[in-house]
């Protein structure tokens, strides 16, 4: 059961452990109406270590953005100057809008000035997470930036029917762990981890299979259909599935002419995430692409989108250049 009680533990190792907010810090807590009361304990954990914690509400535009994928996602200017001004920004909200959130102007221009930022993952009432599990999620995303070290092709297969060739030739990994560093991009915390890419824009090639979860589409949890996309030249130039499916494309088609660039490939490292959960996609033994937007996140990317939405893929198989690392979910280096 949710109380300030049972918050506050999950509070301290977020604010403590994962943030390292120091005292003195300016601390910007972004929450909605569901998820205020832990806004209040995290902004008790960061005022119990001397920082000063301000809470912005941001029920309104959480839910129209929800409603429609029309809404823009960039905050008013009075967010995002308090935002350029923090030295944390912690986001706790429906996690589905905080994907989408990272891809706004001021979230680049707080890393470029070196804040903190990262969104709060459900269940902090009862999160059954160790540092020793922290330290293991980070270090599989360590061991796949290294096998994955001067990579030109990537190879993604699985028992769903996705098989793609990604280039990330030239593009540096993003590393998304618990433990959040100063000037990096940000991501959910604390179970969540992943190694990200900037998919080279015009050369993904094949056929990718979500049959985990899809974000824009309006279902909450595992997709009742997967979604097939077709892609060619770095493009998605067919989507088809069900009525998820149809909700893809009407969001792409209210977008731009970005939105069905493959943006994004990551791999999950966390052996705490759980099927169907909104954080599927940090899942070790799954992968997850993008379409619109790489810009704003991710190391040497060059698509400008209004857009970026994730899917996820189960139970994958992973060749770097020919050597497999990843086989059927589960890792082999």
């Amino acid at each position: 059961m949710k109380s300030m009680i049972t918050l506050l533990k999950g509070a301290r190792l977020i604010v403590e452990h994962c943030m390292t907010v120091k005292a003195g810090d300016k601390v910007l807590i972004i929450a909605d109406h569901d998820h205020m009361m832990n806004a209040e304990a995290l902004a008790g954990a960061a005022f119990a270590v001397g920082a000063y914690p301000v809470i912005a509400n941001v029920t309104h535009h959480v839910s129209s953005a929800l409603a429609s994928m029309e809404v823009p996602m960039e905050p008013p200017a009075h967010l995002a100057e308090a935002m350029i001004h923090s030295d944390e920004i912690i986001i706790t909200t429906n996690l589905e809008w905080a994907n989408r959130f990272a891809h706004v102007n001021p979230v680049r221009a707080s890393v470029e000035r070196g804040a903190k930022i990262a969104s709060v993952e459900e269940g902090m009432e009862d999160w059954d997470l160790t540092i020793e599990d922290i330290n293991e999620i980070t270090q599989k995303a360590e061991k796949i930036i290294h096998a994955m070290k001067g990579a030109k092709w990537v190879r993604v297969t699985s028992p769903g029917g996705t098989d793609v060739k990604i280039s990330v030739e030239g593009r540096p990994p993003l590393k998304v762990v618990p433990v959040k560093e100063p000037g990096i991009m940000m991501g959910p915390i604390p179970l969540w981890g992943e190694v990200a890419y900037a998919a080279v824009e015009n050369k993904t090639e094949g056929k990718i299979v979500i049959d985990g979860i899809m974000l824009g589409v309006g279902v909450y949890g595992s997709l009742k259909n997967p979604i097939e996309w077709t892609i060619e030249g770095g493009r998605a130039i067919g989507i088809k599935g069900g009525e998820e499916a149809e909700r893809l494309r009407d969001a792409i088609r209210s977008s731009d002419e970005n939105s069905t660039v493959v943006a994004e490939f990551a791999i999950g490292t966390s052996h705490k995430e759980k099927f169907g959960s909104p954080s599927e996609k940090g899942m070790l033994g799954t992968v997850h692409f993008a379409l619109g937007d790489n810009i704003h996140c991710y190391p040497g990317g060059q698509c400008l989108s209004k857009l970026h939405l994730d899917g996820s893929v189960r139970n994958v198989t992973i060749e770097v250049d020919g050597k497999k690392i990843m086989k059927d979910g589960n890792l082999v280096i």
